[in-house]
Protein backbone atom coordinates (compact mmCIF):
# COMPACT_ATOMS: atom_id res chain seq x y z
CA UNK A 1 0.00 0.00 0.00
CA UNK A 2 1.43 3.22 -0.73
CA UNK A 3 2.29 6.13 2.30
CA UNK A 4 0.08 9.33 1.97
CA UNK A 5 1.07 12.33 3.43
CA UNK A 6 -0.78 12.47 6.56
CA UNK A 7 1.28 8.90 7.24
CA UNK A 8 4.48 10.65 6.11
CA UNK A 9 3.84 13.36 8.35
CA UNK A 10 2.91 11.31 11.18
CA UNK A 11 6.06 9.05 10.98
CA UNK A 12 8.12 12.21 11.12
CA UNK A 13 6.24 14.11 13.44
CA UNK A 14 6.86 10.38 15.96
CA UNK A 15 10.24 11.09 15.16
CA UNK A 16 10.96 14.51 15.53
CA UNK A 17 10.66 16.29 18.89
CA UNK A 18 8.46 19.52 18.16
CA UNK A 19 9.30 22.66 20.56
CA UNK A 20 8.13 25.98 21.18
CA UNK A 21 9.79 29.79 20.00
CA UNK A 22 11.12 30.32 23.89
CA UNK A 23 13.04 26.30 23.53
CA UNK A 24 13.79 26.96 20.23
CA UNK A 25 15.58 30.02 21.63
CA UNK A 26 17.08 28.87 23.95
CA UNK A 27 18.67 26.11 22.01
CA UNK A 28 20.15 29.02 19.37
CA UNK A 29 21.57 31.12 21.94
CA UNK A 30 23.92 27.57 23.15
CA UNK A 31 25.14 27.16 19.51
CA UNK A 32 22.20 25.13 17.50
CA UNK A 33 21.85 25.79 13.99
CA UNK A 34 17.81 27.26 13.30
CA UNK A 35 17.34 26.05 9.74
CA UNK A 36 14.59 27.87 7.38
CA UNK A 37 14.01 25.17 4.78
CA UNK A 38 11.09 27.04 2.69
CA UNK A 39 11.25 27.86 -1.00
CA UNK A 40 13.25 31.12 -1.77
CA UNK A 41 10.20 33.00 -3.01
CA UNK A 42 8.67 32.71 0.67
CA UNK A 43 11.58 34.55 2.16
CA UNK A 44 11.22 37.12 -0.25
CA UNK A 45 8.10 37.83 0.50
CA UNK A 46 7.37 36.92 4.08
CA UNK A 47 11.10 37.84 5.08
CA UNK A 48 13.20 35.33 7.81
CA UNK A 49 14.36 35.02 11.11
CA UNK A 50 17.92 37.04 11.81
CA UNK A 51 20.40 34.43 11.99
CA UNK A 52 18.31 31.89 10.12
CA UNK A 53 20.67 29.44 8.29
CA UNK A 54 18.45 28.72 4.55
CA UNK A 55 18.65 25.38 2.67
CA UNK A 56 15.47 24.66 0.72
CA UNK A 57 13.37 21.31 1.76
CA UNK A 58 14.57 19.99 -1.75
CA UNK A 59 18.04 20.55 -1.15
CA UNK A 60 18.54 19.50 2.64
CA UNK A 61 19.97 15.95 1.85
CA UNK A 62 22.86 17.17 -0.81
CA UNK A 63 23.54 20.21 1.77
CA UNK A 64 23.44 18.03 4.55
CA UNK A 65 25.57 15.14 3.45
CA UNK A 66 29.04 15.82 4.04
CA UNK A 67 30.06 13.43 1.40
CA UNK A 68 28.15 15.32 -1.40
CA UNK A 69 29.65 17.62 -3.68
CA UNK A 70 27.08 20.35 -2.56
CA UNK A 71 27.71 19.44 1.09
CA UNK A 72 26.82 22.83 3.08
CA UNK A 73 29.77 22.96 5.91
CA UNK A 74 27.08 24.94 8.27
CA UNK A 75 25.71 21.36 8.95
CA UNK A 76 27.23 18.73 11.20
CA UNK A 77 25.69 15.92 12.44
CA UNK A 78 27.05 16.99 16.04
CA UNK A 79 25.38 20.27 16.07
CA UNK A 80 21.91 20.36 17.03
CA UNK A 81 18.91 21.52 14.43
CA UNK A 82 16.31 23.83 15.00
CA UNK A 83 13.98 23.55 11.79
CA UNK A 84 11.62 25.56 10.49
CA UNK A 85 9.44 26.62 7.25
CA UNK A 86 6.16 28.28 7.14
CA UNK A 87 3.77 26.15 9.38
CA UNK A 88 5.69 22.75 10.51
CA UNK A 89 5.10 20.56 7.88
CA UNK A 90 8.05 20.22 5.58
CA UNK A 91 10.29 20.89 9.07
CA UNK A 92 9.05 17.90 10.08
CA UNK A 93 9.84 15.70 7.10
CA UNK A 94 13.15 17.26 7.16
CA UNK A 95 13.73 16.65 10.62
CA UNK A 96 13.49 12.90 10.34
CA UNK A 97 15.41 13.02 6.66
CA UNK A 98 18.24 14.73 8.89
CA UNK A 99 17.96 12.40 11.59
CA UNK A 100 17.83 9.62 9.20
CA UNK A 101 21.26 11.31 8.05
CA UNK A 102 22.36 10.62 11.17
CA UNK A 103 21.91 13.52 12.67
CA UNK A 104 21.20 13.48 16.93
CA UNK A 105 19.69 16.30 17.35
CA UNK A 106 17.25 17.69 15.81
CA UNK A 107 13.92 19.63 16.49
CA UNK A 108 10.56 20.91 14.70
CA UNK A 109 9.94 24.74 15.57
CA UNK A 110 6.87 24.52 13.17
CA UNK A 111 6.22 27.98 11.55
CA UNK A 112 8.11 30.78 10.77
CA UNK A 113 5.53 33.16 13.48
CA UNK A 114 6.36 30.12 16.41
CA UNK A 115 10.13 31.89 16.41
CA UNK A 116 8.33 35.52 15.95
CA UNK A 117 5.25 35.18 17.91
CA UNK A 118 2.62 37.35 16.19
CA UNK A 119 5.26 40.37 15.73
CA UNK A 120 7.52 40.89 12.90
CA UNK A 121 10.55 41.10 15.94
CA UNK A 122 13.69 39.35 15.17
CA UNK A 123 12.80 39.22 11.75
CA UNK A 124 15.21 40.55 8.73
CA UNK A 125 12.88 41.31 5.71
CA UNK A 126 15.70 41.06 3.29
CA UNK A 127 17.89 37.97 2.44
Amino acid sequence: MPLKLKDLLAEANAMVQRIDGKRAEELVAGGALLLDVRDAPELERNGRAVGAHHIPRGMLEFRADPDSPFHDPVMDPDRPVVLHCASGGRAALAGKILMDMGYREVYNLGGLNDWTGDKLEGMDPGM
